[in-house]
């Protein structure tokens, strides 16, 4: 039986079963929705919701050969379906473990009715800890000392936040200055920031393979680039050779920034377009203008 035949059956039966609800079948309903979402914002900030993307494809185009009886691919499909879970399964061990470490931390009732809105007011990135990496990049510009900053955004860092040292610190810029002083514990890696706390420091990063970068970038400035391509974080690093300023997102390396320069990049990163700082200082510019 093809792939196809097993799916119209399934249907046909699925028609003939009772059409009356009781008390029992909406509490089911209601918890499938439940797992479902939970499921699906979990996926969103791991590697299975681009894997998830992709299976949508595949589902796609095995309707469309369904549809024009391209029984060769069924049979290929129908094939490969026996062990295609269990291959899932292994590509998405390190999610799947993380998950069931989260859930078994979480408080399932409050997760599920969220009455506190402060935690989430918390992580809310603010301008003041835009304004602390600043200050503190410039500061440790100004006397060659090397840092790697890491922000993390929707995509987690919690794999990489576990190779380092828990710190759990509000951002100030001598917190960060006194973590990447020369010969202090914590100075050699890289910074976590989730939110408007230091999360973790001393972190190991993935390093990129990218050709084009410059010969005469370090380990530091790789490190910077390849986090920036696995995942959606903003990071910051300062050069320990040279004192200079650099941003890297999405793979891509922006150096020899200035403190206006980073401020303005992590404004439109951070907070998406940035509309509300650039009006703020458009504003002040017309102040001073008329004074």
């Amino acid at each position: 039986m093809q792939l196809g035949d097993k799916l119209a059956e399934y249907v046909k039966n699925f028609s003939s079963y009772r059409t009356t609800m009781d008390f029992g079948d909406v509490v089911e309903i209601l918890i499938i929705a439940v797992l479902l979402y939970y499921t699906l914002v979990w996926m969103k900030t791991t590697r299975a919701w681009v894997l998830l993307k992709g299976l949508v494809v595949i589902l796609i185009f095995l309707l469309l050969a369904y549809f024009f009886r391209m029984t060769t691919i069924l049979w290929m499909a129908q094939n490969v379906l026996s062990f295609a879970v269990t291959a899932l399964i292994v590509v998405l061990q390190p999610e799947l473990r993380k998950a069931l470490e989260e859930l078994g931390k979480k408080n399932i009732i409050s997760s599920v009715l969220p009455f506190d809105s402060s935690h989430r007011m918390e992580e809310a990135f603010s301008e003041k800890t835009i304004n602390e990496i600043t200050k503190a990049c410039v500061e440790m510009g100004k006397v060659k000392t090397g840092a790697l900053i890491v922000i993390e955004q929707k995509v987690s860092l919690r794999d990489y936040e576990r190779t380092g040292i828990d710190v759990d610190g509000i951002v100030t810029s001598q917190l960060l200055i006194n973590i990447f002083e020369h010969n202090t514990p914590l100075h050699d890696g890289a910074v976590i920031v989730r939110g408007n706390r230091v999360a973790s420091a001393t972190c190991y990063l993935p390093l990129s393979d990218n050709l084009g970068l410059s010969k005469e970038l370090g380990t530091r400035h790789r490190a910077g680039v390849g986090i920036s391509e696995v995942t959606d974080s903003l990071t910051v690093i300062v050069s320990e050779e040279t004192g200079k300023i650099s941003a890297a997102y999405e793979g891509k390396l922006e150096r020899n920034l200035d403190a206006d320069t980073l401020r303005d990049r992590m404004h439109k990163i951070l907070n998406n377009t940035g509309e509300e700082h650039k009006s703020r200082r458009i504003w002040k510019g017309r102040s001073r203008e008329k004074k």
